[in-house]
């Protein structure tokens, strides 16, 4: 598992390669959550690189959703490989979290 970090204006784009499951959502969650106690409040998640995610991984973005929430932030997801993105509605998230198709969307729907 790779995480790519950069800016997108004020936005903060985040983009996983690979997986995300059992044995590395910890680690991604502490980064993830690092960032947003240092301030960040607008949080981009690229998916556009990762391959599969477990229900581990799900529970990483509804953890870093919430506490971007209660900070006064928001999430958006975008660019979800198809098998990604069946996960995601077969729980129930894409229901309740921004997805856009591009990081600009994101972006714009974060602003």
């Amino acid at each position: 598992m790779n995480l790519t970090i950069d800016k997108l204006g004020d936005v903060l784009l985040v983009s996983p390669e690979g997986q995300i499951n059992s044995a590395n959502a910890a680690g991604i969650e502490a980064d993830l959550l690092t960032h947003v106690d240092k301030g960040e409040r607008k949080v981009v998640l690229d998916l556009a690189r990762l391959d599969y995610i477990s229900s581990a991984g799900l529970r990483v973005v509804l953890v870093v959703a919430k506490r971007l929430k209660q900070a006064g932030g928001a999430l958006a997801l975008c660019s979800m490989q198809p098998q990604v993105r069946e996960v995601f509605d077969i729980s129930g998230f894409l229901a309740i979290l921004t997805v856009t198709d591009t990081p600009q969307q994101a972006a714009e729907k974060l602003a």
